[in-house]
């Protein structure tokens, strides 16, 4: 039976089909990561994307298919994971723009906003490149427009729509040679396929008409997530605290009046550790950041002050904190009203200080990276990085809900680029995204963050930063496979530096060690290294003792980054 128009019951039926569709193949997209590493998301980000959408769809009470393509638009927008998500989102945002108004859609409609859909994609790409999701979606829509010369049966169009598709998909790696090399189409593609065979299969009527969309992941994560931040902090006792004053410091080297010391990072790091914990300093050629808890501020910001002058300083007392935090859960405790959220309790406190100039966001996964982040200037800490990148609407409420006049965001990931420069346009403040691509470049931009200065002035500096710093990850292989050449065994470790594998070894501590000699040169200076929940502090020190026999004036730095899937992250600057 021929079906010549789109009303907002099949329109419905092929938005929930394909949400449906992705999430059943979730697994399968991810397999098909480039790089064997246990980090694949874009079938999770595709479909979290997809799920967003079809919620805001569901949701929407017009029976305008015009409204329901905005309103699906609008959640994909939102949603919106990861580079695939947001390509994904901005199909339907072009689909959505063409169909504005329309309460139903001929065949005409539907091909010309999927062809739009296609051009809009396209733009929203800085650097379009053949061979991935882009190709799959020009392709099938040059198609759907060569069909409507010969039918204007929606559901052979759709048909041939989702062929076109297949084809292109399979021509990806004729396009991509990496796709070629390691044996994979492309996975963003691939996403694309299943989102036009889903609709295929509606408009068809293949789709058993009695099945009714079930919540996916995403959904479920949220419930899980609001559970996973309710605060514990309440519960610590304030006399638990060693020490008093989270103090930190930035000292611009070789400045001032009061300067008697060139700087030598043992030398000033060994004194500051006397002093307390919790202790952290980077630094470069011209500035060195602290952080540390002690009892005695006044000497670590005398001992900066003898290499530097002091640029910004940051003293707080951490029992009096702990003591507020805790007479207030006792307030709302015996008024028998439930304990505010975290967003809440963030909200009243935000209330109560003076507005704060500028958020600085990052997405980072791990306390101890979070931890180093905010000891740099970071405000605000956005869970999440490999396997789980955060959508748009995460991004928008932190920007939101930091009370700040504006804000910038590090994405700290280049999957999250898409995402991020999404979120700073539909803000509420003025927000700006400096494209670091990985912890190490986040921490080498952070040095140049300047709280009194203008955002599109940090931002231009933080990105000059960017490309200072050599970034190595260091994980197992989930796959055989063969990439530039290399053959990589299944378990064994790589080396990854600045998204090229660099070696591999079936031994962890030797991965590192190797990585780390090919990031090395006659500049480097300074070392640091994560280990995370995978990785040790002793395997690190075994790291660190190698490669001060590769080069003994290197400064070496380990930090507990408590990051997943990367047992070691390490820089060299």
């Amino acid at each position: 039976m021929a079906v010549t128009k789109i009303t907002n019951l099949e329109f419905g039926k092929m938005v929930q089909a394909a949400a449906d569709k992705l999430g059943k193949n979730a697994d399968f997209i991810n397999s098909l990561n480039v790089f064997p590493v246990p980090d694949g998301d874009t079938g999770t980000n595709m479909t979290s994307s997809m799920a967003s959408g079809a919620k805001y769809e569901r949701n929407e009470t017009s029976k305008k298919v015009g409204d329901l393509s905005a309103a699906l638009a609008k959640g994909l927008l939102m949603g919106a994971r990861g580079n695939s998500g947001v390509i994904l989102s901005q199909i339907f945002r072009g689909f959505a723009k063409a169909t504005a108004g329309m309460a139903e859609l001929s065949a005409a409609d539907f091909v010309d906003a999927y062809a739009n859909g296609a051009k809009t994609a396209y733009k929203a790409v800085m650097k379009p490149t053949e061979g991935t999701i882009l190709t799959v979606v020009r392709e099938s829509a040059q198609e759907g427009l060569n069909k409507l010369k010969e039918t204007d049966d929606l559901v052979e169009i759709m048909h041939a729509i989702y062929e076109a598709s297949e084809k292109a998909l399979q021509k990806t790696p004729d396009l991509l040679p990496v796709l070629k090399e390691v044996g994979v189409v492309d996975s963003g593609g691939q996403g694309l396929v299943f989102v036009l065979q889903a609709f295929d299969e509606a408009l068809s009527g293949r789709v058993d008409k009695s099945e009714q969309y079930k919540p996916d992941n995403a959904e479920i994560d949220e419930m899980v997530n609001a559970m996973d931040h309710q605060s514990v902090q309440g519960k610590l006792n304030p006399e638990d605290i060693k020490y008093t004053y989270c103090t930190q410091m930035l000292v611009r080297l070789g400045k001032g009046k009061q300067v008697t010391q060139k700087f030598d990072y043992d030398t000033f790091y060994n004194y500051l550790a006397d002093l307390g914990d919790s202790l952290l300093v980077l630094n470069d050629d011209q500035v060195v950041r602290v952080h540390v808890h002690t009892e005695h501020p006044g000497k670590v910001l005398s001992w900066g002050q003898q290499f530097g002058d002091l640029q910004t300083i940051e003293i707080h007392n951490m029992v009096w904190q702990q003591e507020e935090i805790m007479e207030h859960d006792e307030e709302e405790d015996n008024a028998g009203e439930p304990a505010p959220s975290p967003i809440e309790r963030a909200k009243a406190a935000k209330a109560k200080k003076e507005e704060l100039k500028t958020a600085v966001i990052a997405v980072a996964s791990g306390d101890g990276i979070a931890k180093l982040l905010k000891s740099l200037g970071v405000t605000h800490i956005i869970s999440g990085g490999q396997t789980m990148n955060p959508s748009t609407q995460d991004i928008v409420d932190a920007i939101n809900a930091s009370g700040a006049k504006q804000a910038l965001v590090l994405p700290n990931n280049g999957n999250i680029f898409m995402t991020a420069d999404q979120a700073a346009e539909v803000a509420d403040i003025p927000t700006k995204v400096v494209h670091s691509k990985t912890i190490a470049q986040a921490m080498s931009a952070l040095l140049e963050y300047n709280p009194e200065a203008s955002i599109d002035d940090n931002q231009s500096s933080m990105e000059a930063n960017l490309d200072t710093v050599a970034s190595g990850e260091v994980t197992n292989a989930v796959r055989d496979t063969t990439i530039d050449g290399r053959e990589i065994k299944k378990d064994d470790y790589m080396g990854i530096v600045d998204g090229t594998i660099v070696d591999t070894d079936p031994d962890l501590k030797e991965a590192a060690i190797k990585m780390v000699k090919a990031m090395l040169d006659e500049d480097s200076e300074i070392v640091t290294i994560l280990y995370g929940a995978d990785g040790d502090q002793a395997t690190a020190e075994e790291i660190k003792s190698a490669v001060e026999e590769m080069d003994d004036e290197l400064e070496i730095q380990i930090y507990d980054g408590g990051q997943p899937v990367y047992p070691y992250l390490i820089s060299v600057e």
